[in-house]
Protein backbone atom coordinates (compact mmCIF):
# COMPACT_ATOMS: atom_id res chain seq x y z
CA UNK A 1 0.00 0.00 0.00
CA UNK A 2 2.55 2.40 -0.91
CA UNK A 3 -0.08 2.05 -1.98
CA UNK A 4 -2.29 3.33 0.70
CA UNK A 5 -1.29 6.30 0.85
CA UNK A 6 -4.80 8.42 0.92
CA UNK A 7 -4.55 11.35 -1.77
CA UNK A 8 -7.80 12.94 -0.40
CA UNK A 9 -6.03 15.27 1.55
CA UNK A 10 -4.16 11.06 2.36
CA UNK A 11 4.50 -2.16 22.75
CA UNK A 12 5.49 -3.91 24.28
CA UNK A 13 9.67 -3.55 24.06
CA UNK A 14 10.05 -7.11 24.22
CA UNK A 15 9.18 -9.68 21.23
CA UNK A 16 5.71 -11.37 21.40
CA UNK A 17 6.20 -14.48 18.50
CA UNK A 18 3.10 -15.91 17.58
CA UNK A 19 2.66 -19.02 19.07
CA UNK A 20 2.42 -21.98 16.57
CA UNK A 21 -0.81 -23.98 15.77
CA UNK A 22 0.27 -27.32 14.06
CA UNK A 23 -1.72 -27.55 11.17
CA UNK A 24 -0.43 -30.65 9.41
CA UNK A 25 -3.36 -30.96 6.99
CA UNK A 26 -2.58 -27.25 5.73
CA UNK A 27 0.42 -28.30 3.81
CA UNK A 28 0.66 -24.31 1.98
CA UNK A 29 -0.14 -20.91 2.50
CA UNK A 30 -0.71 -18.78 -1.14
CA UNK A 31 -1.17 -15.45 -1.25
CA UNK A 32 -2.70 -12.98 -3.34
CA UNK A 33 -3.71 -9.10 -3.43
CA UNK A 34 -2.06 -6.00 -2.40
CA UNK A 35 1.04 -4.54 0.16
CA UNK A 36 -0.62 -6.40 3.05
CA UNK A 37 0.79 -9.57 1.49
CA UNK A 38 3.20 -8.80 -0.75
CA UNK A 39 6.69 -10.38 0.39
CA UNK A 40 9.12 -8.59 -2.90
CA UNK A 41 7.14 -9.54 -6.02
CA UNK A 42 7.39 -5.51 -6.55
CA UNK A 43 11.12 -5.83 -7.04
CA UNK A 44 10.99 -7.31 -10.15
CA UNK A 45 8.47 -4.55 -11.92
CA UNK A 46 9.23 -1.43 -13.36
CA UNK A 47 7.48 0.23 -10.67
CA UNK A 48 8.20 3.13 -8.26
CA UNK A 49 5.84 1.10 -5.70
CA UNK A 50 8.48 -0.87 -4.22
CA UNK A 51 10.13 -0.65 -0.37
CA UNK A 52 13.79 -3.11 -1.46
CA UNK A 53 15.74 -0.72 0.83
CA UNK A 54 16.32 0.74 3.93
CA UNK A 55 15.09 1.60 6.57
CA UNK A 56 12.25 -1.25 5.02
CA UNK A 57 13.49 -4.55 6.44
CA UNK A 58 15.15 -2.86 8.99
CA UNK A 59 13.64 -5.43 11.73
CA UNK A 60 13.67 -8.47 9.48
CA UNK A 61 15.68 -11.60 10.27
CA UNK A 62 18.20 -10.18 7.87
CA UNK A 63 18.38 -7.13 8.93
CA UNK A 64 17.60 -6.19 5.42
CA UNK A 65 14.93 -4.60 3.10
CA UNK A 66 13.06 -7.66 0.93
CA UNK A 67 10.56 -5.89 -0.55
CA UNK A 68 7.93 -6.27 1.97
CA UNK A 69 5.75 -2.80 3.09
CA UNK A 70 7.23 -2.78 6.54
CA UNK A 71 9.81 -3.05 9.19
CA UNK A 72 9.69 -6.65 9.68
CA UNK A 73 7.30 -9.86 8.76
CA UNK A 74 3.85 -8.99 7.58
CA UNK A 75 0.64 -11.18 7.81
CA UNK A 76 1.69 -13.12 5.14
CA UNK A 77 4.65 -14.70 7.17
CA UNK A 78 2.86 -14.67 10.22
CA UNK A 79 0.06 -16.44 8.96
CA UNK A 80 2.32 -19.07 8.06
CA UNK A 81 4.53 -19.26 11.14
CA UNK A 82 1.40 -19.83 13.49
CA UNK A 83 0.08 -22.44 11.43
CA UNK A 84 3.42 -24.12 11.81
CA UNK A 85 4.47 -24.52 8.08
CA UNK A 86 6.96 -22.02 7.69
CA UNK A 87 8.30 -18.64 8.92
CA UNK A 88 8.91 -16.86 5.54
CA UNK A 89 6.67 -16.54 2.57
CA UNK A 90 9.20 -15.77 -0.31
CA UNK A 91 7.71 -13.54 -3.50
CA UNK A 92 6.60 -16.02 -6.26
CA UNK A 93 8.83 -13.50 -8.57
CA UNK A 94 12.37 -14.05 -6.98
CA UNK A 95 14.62 -15.30 -8.68
CA UNK A 96 16.09 -17.84 -5.72
CA UNK A 97 12.89 -19.87 -5.12
CA UNK A 98 13.64 -23.33 -4.11
CA UNK A 99 11.61 -26.60 -4.46
CA UNK A 100 10.17 -26.17 -1.00
CA UNK A 101 9.58 -23.05 -1.82
CA UNK A 102 6.55 -23.96 -4.11
CA UNK A 103 5.75 -26.95 -2.36
CA UNK A 104 4.87 -24.77 1.19
CA UNK A 105 3.50 -21.84 -0.74
CA UNK A 106 4.47 -18.50 -1.97
CA UNK A 107 3.15 -14.94 -2.62
CA UNK A 108 1.64 -13.25 -5.76
CA UNK A 109 0.71 -10.38 -4.31
CA UNK A 110 1.54 -6.53 -5.32
CA UNK A 111 2.11 -3.73 -3.34
CA UNK A 112 -0.20 -1.15 -4.73
CA UNK A 113 -2.66 -3.18 -6.45
CA UNK A 114 -6.53 -3.69 -5.76
CA UNK A 115 -9.30 -5.08 -7.55
CA UNK A 116 -10.31 -2.18 -10.42
CA UNK A 117 -7.95 -2.49 -13.09
CA UNK A 118 -7.13 0.85 -12.65
CA UNK A 119 -5.76 0.96 -9.44
CA UNK A 120 -2.76 -1.28 -11.05
CA UNK A 121 -2.53 0.63 -13.55
CA UNK A 122 -2.01 3.83 -11.95
CA UNK A 123 1.03 2.10 -10.56
CA UNK A 124 2.37 -0.21 -12.66
CA UNK A 125 2.25 -3.25 -10.21
CA UNK A 126 0.16 -6.56 -10.86
CA UNK A 127 -3.65 -6.41 -11.08
CA UNK A 128 -5.09 -8.83 -8.67
CA UNK A 129 -6.60 -10.88 -11.49
CA UNK A 130 -3.61 -10.67 -13.61
CA UNK A 131 -1.75 -12.27 -10.53
CA UNK A 132 -3.44 -15.66 -11.13
CA UNK A 133 -1.12 -15.66 -14.78
CA UNK A 134 1.81 -16.13 -12.07
CA UNK A 135 -0.30 -18.46 -10.48
CA UNK A 136 -0.95 -20.83 -13.40
CA UNK A 137 2.55 -21.20 -13.77
CA UNK A 138 3.21 -21.51 -10.23
CA UNK A 139 0.67 -25.04 -10.66
CA UNK A 140 3.01 -25.67 -13.59
CA UNK A 141 5.89 -25.84 -10.67
CA UNK A 142 3.83 -27.76 -8.33
CA UNK A 143 3.58 -30.37 -10.72
CA UNK A 144 6.93 -31.01 -12.36
CA UNK A 145 8.11 -30.85 -8.17
CA UNK A 146 5.61 -33.51 -7.40
CA UNK A 147 5.61 -35.52 -10.33
CA UNK A 148 2.10 -36.24 -9.84
CA UNK A 149 -1.00 -34.23 -10.83
CA UNK A 150 -3.27 -36.05 -7.65
CA UNK A 151 -0.87 -34.82 -5.15
CA UNK A 152 -0.19 -31.43 -6.97
CA UNK A 153 -4.11 -31.04 -6.86
CA UNK A 154 -4.01 -32.23 -3.04
CA UNK A 155 -1.69 -29.62 -2.20
CA UNK A 156 -3.80 -26.87 -3.89
CA UNK A 157 -7.00 -27.79 -2.83
CA UNK A 158 -5.62 -27.90 1.27
CA UNK A 159 -3.63 -24.78 0.81
CA UNK A 160 -4.71 -22.11 2.62
CA UNK A 161 -5.44 -18.66 0.00
CA UNK A 162 -4.86 -15.46 1.89
CA UNK A 163 -6.58 -12.44 -0.18
CA UNK A 164 -6.15 -8.66 1.01
CA UNK A 165 -7.62 -6.02 -1.92
CA UNK A 166 -9.83 -3.51 -1.43
CA UNK A 167 -7.40 -0.83 0.70
CA UNK A 168 -6.08 0.78 -2.89
CA UNK A 169 -8.85 0.59 -4.31
CA UNK A 170 -10.68 3.06 -2.06
CA UNK A 171 -7.68 5.18 -1.07
CA UNK A 172 -6.38 5.27 -3.88
CA UNK A 173 -8.36 4.76 -6.83
CA UNK A 174 -12.13 6.22 -5.90
CA UNK A 175 -11.51 8.96 -3.45
CA UNK A 176 -8.54 10.66 -6.06
CA UNK A 177 -9.35 9.52 -9.87
CA UNK A 178 -12.80 11.31 -10.84
CA UNK A 179 -12.91 8.94 -13.95
CA UNK A 180 -14.48 6.74 -10.82
CA UNK A 181 -15.84 8.75 -8.12
CA UNK A 182 -18.08 11.09 -11.11
CA UNK A 183 -19.12 7.98 -12.57
CA UNK A 184 -20.02 5.88 -9.53
CA UNK A 185 -21.31 6.48 -6.11
CA UNK A 186 -19.43 4.63 -3.12
CA UNK A 187 -22.16 2.61 -2.63
CA UNK A 188 -21.77 1.14 -6.33
CA UNK A 189 -18.37 1.43 -6.70
CA UNK A 190 -18.52 -0.89 -3.46
CA UNK A 191 -20.98 -3.31 -4.90
CA UNK A 192 -18.75 -3.51 -8.16
CA UNK A 193 -15.63 -4.61 -5.79
CA UNK A 194 -17.41 -7.17 -4.31
CA UNK A 195 -18.69 -8.40 -7.21
CA UNK A 196 -15.05 -8.38 -8.58
CA UNK A 197 -13.92 -10.10 -5.52
CA UNK A 198 -16.60 -12.80 -6.21
CA UNK A 199 -14.94 -13.53 -9.84
CA UNK A 200 -11.77 -13.86 -8.50
CA UNK A 201 -12.26 -16.35 -5.84
CA UNK A 202 -14.09 -18.18 -8.56
CA UNK A 203 -11.30 -18.41 -10.75
CA UNK A 204 -9.14 -19.42 -7.89
CA UNK A 205 -11.83 -22.23 -7.45
CA UNK A 206 -11.94 -23.49 -11.00
CA UNK A 207 -8.30 -24.40 -10.61
CA UNK A 208 -8.28 -26.20 -7.94
CA UNK A 209 -8.52 -23.89 -4.59
CA UNK A 210 -10.65 -24.61 -2.12
CA UNK A 211 -9.83 -22.72 1.13
CA UNK A 212 -9.97 -18.88 1.36
CA UNK A 213 -8.92 -16.46 3.99
CA UNK A 214 -10.85 -13.18 2.28
CA UNK A 215 -9.38 -9.89 4.68
CA UNK A 216 -11.10 -6.90 4.87
CA UNK A 217 -9.73 -3.87 4.45
CA UNK A 218 -8.02 -1.58 7.37
CA UNK A 219 -9.28 1.54 8.89
CA UNK A 220 -8.13 3.64 5.83
CA UNK A 221 -9.40 6.93 7.54
CA UNK A 222 -6.35 6.08 10.42
CA UNK A 223 -3.76 5.62 8.31
CA UNK A 224 -1.10 8.37 9.62
CA UNK A 225 -1.56 9.30 5.52
CA UNK A 226 -4.74 10.41 6.17
CA UNK A 227 -5.30 11.15 9.83
CA UNK A 228 -1.90 13.55 10.25
CA UNK A 229 -4.15 15.81 7.98
CA UNK A 230 -6.67 16.07 11.00
CA UNK A 231 -4.00 16.41 14.13
CA UNK A 232 -3.89 12.46 14.66
CA UNK A 233 -7.52 12.10 14.09
CA UNK A 234 -9.00 9.50 11.89
CA UNK A 235 -10.52 10.58 8.77
CA UNK A 236 -14.19 9.56 9.43
CA UNK A 237 -15.83 9.34 5.61
CA UNK A 238 -12.74 7.15 4.16
CA UNK A 239 -13.92 4.82 7.40
CA UNK A 240 -16.82 4.93 7.13
CA UNK A 241 -16.74 3.62 3.17
CA UNK A 242 -14.15 1.01 3.98
CA UNK A 243 -17.30 -0.26 7.13
CA UNK A 244 -19.28 -0.65 4.28
CA UNK A 245 -17.15 -2.65 2.13
CA UNK A 246 -15.98 -4.32 4.96
CA UNK A 247 -19.56 -5.45 5.43
CA UNK A 248 -20.78 -6.28 2.39
CA UNK A 249 -17.06 -8.43 1.34
CA UNK A 250 -18.58 -10.39 4.79
CA UNK A 251 -22.20 -11.15 3.00
CA UNK A 252 -20.03 -12.10 -0.07
CA UNK A 253 -17.89 -14.56 1.70
CA UNK A 254 -20.94 -16.27 3.12
CA UNK A 255 -22.64 -15.88 -0.13
CA UNK A 256 -19.22 -17.64 -2.03
CA UNK A 257 -19.81 -21.02 0.96
CA UNK A 258 -23.64 -21.76 -0.58
CA UNK A 259 -22.34 -21.18 -3.70
CA UNK A 260 -18.74 -23.28 -4.25
CA UNK A 261 -19.21 -26.84 -3.34
CA UNK A 262 -17.14 -28.74 -1.45
CA UNK A 263 -15.17 -24.90 -0.30
CA UNK A 264 -14.87 -22.79 2.78
CA UNK A 265 -14.57 -18.99 2.81
CA UNK A 266 -13.87 -16.92 6.16
CA UNK A 267 -14.14 -13.06 6.10
CA UNK A 268 -11.16 -11.98 8.39
CA UNK A 269 -11.78 -9.02 9.79
CA UNK A 270 -8.56 -6.60 10.00
CA UNK A 271 -10.72 -3.01 10.30
CA UNK A 272 -11.84 -3.81 13.91
CA UNK A 273 -8.46 -5.29 15.54
CA UNK A 274 -6.23 -2.05 13.63
CA UNK A 275 -8.87 0.20 14.99
CA UNK A 276 -8.63 -1.18 18.84
CA UNK A 277 -4.37 -0.24 18.50
CA UNK A 278 -5.36 3.03 17.27
CA UNK A 279 -8.05 3.90 19.81
CA UNK A 280 -6.35 2.15 22.96
CA UNK A 281 -2.11 1.69 22.03
CA UNK A 282 -1.46 1.57 25.81
CA UNK A 283 -3.28 -1.26 26.45
CA UNK A 284 -1.03 -3.36 23.98
CA UNK A 285 2.28 -1.02 24.62
CA UNK A 286 2.34 0.92 22.38
CA UNK A 287 3.65 5.07 22.34
CA UNK A 288 2.17 6.33 19.43
CA UNK A 289 -1.16 5.55 17.84
CA UNK A 290 -0.76 7.56 14.66
CA UNK A 291 2.11 9.20 13.99
CA UNK A 292 4.64 6.40 11.73
CA UNK A 293 7.61 5.39 13.22
CA UNK A 294 9.15 6.17 9.87
CA UNK A 295 8.92 7.64 5.87
CA UNK A 296 7.01 10.58 6.76
CA UNK A 297 7.46 14.08 6.04
CA UNK A 298 7.01 14.31 10.18
CA UNK A 299 9.37 11.91 10.78
CA UNK A 300 12.06 11.80 8.14
CA UNK A 301 14.51 9.81 10.67
CA UNK A 302 13.14 7.07 11.73
CA UNK A 303 12.56 5.77 15.23
CA UNK A 304 14.90 4.04 17.38
CA UNK A 305 12.38 1.04 18.49
CA UNK A 306 9.41 0.59 15.78
CA UNK A 307 7.68 -2.25 18.25
CA UNK A 308 6.37 1.33 20.04
CA UNK A 309 4.37 2.42 17.09
CA UNK A 310 1.24 1.07 16.00
CA UNK A 311 2.57 2.09 12.20
CA UNK A 312 5.46 1.54 10.46
CA UNK A 313 4.96 4.46 7.62
CA UNK A 314 1.84 6.50 6.46
CA UNK A 315 0.29 3.63 5.20
CA UNK A 316 1.38 0.12 6.68
CA UNK A 317 1.24 -1.22 10.62
CA UNK A 318 4.42 -2.10 11.79
CA UNK A 319 5.37 -5.83 12.72
CA UNK A 320 4.68 -5.44 16.69
CA UNK A 321 1.28 -4.48 15.27
CA UNK A 322 0.71 -7.15 13.05
CA UNK A 323 2.27 -9.31 15.68
CA UNK A 324 -0.55 -8.40 17.90
CA UNK A 325 -3.41 -8.98 15.81
CA UNK A 326 -2.60 -11.88 13.47
CA UNK A 327 -2.64 -14.99 16.17
CA UNK A 328 -6.53 -14.45 16.39
CA UNK A 329 -6.64 -14.88 12.62
CA UNK A 330 -4.36 -18.04 13.09
CA UNK A 331 -6.82 -19.26 15.26
CA UNK A 332 -9.99 -18.45 13.05
CA UNK A 333 -8.16 -20.26 9.91
CA UNK A 334 -6.75 -23.10 12.41
CA UNK A 335 -10.53 -23.59 13.45
CA UNK A 336 -11.84 -23.34 9.96
CA UNK A 337 -9.97 -25.29 8.27
CA UNK A 338 -7.91 -27.65 10.11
Amino acid sequence: MNSLVIQTTIVLVSVISVSIVHAGNIPAVIAFGDSILDTGNNNYLMTLTKVNFYPYGRDFVTRRATGRFGNGRIPTDLIAEGLGIKNIVPAYRSPFLQPNDILTGVSFASGGSGLDPMTARIQGVIWVPDQLNDFKAYIAKLNSITGDEEKTRSIISNAVFVISAGNNDIAITYFTNPIRNTRYTIFSYTDLMVSWTQSFIKELYNLGARKFAIMGTLPLGCLPGASNALGGLCLEPANAVARLFNRKLADEVNNLNSMLQGSRSIYVDMYNPLLELVKNPLRSGFISPTRPCCCAPAAPIPCLDASRYVFWDIAHPSEKAYQTIIPPIIQQIQQSFA
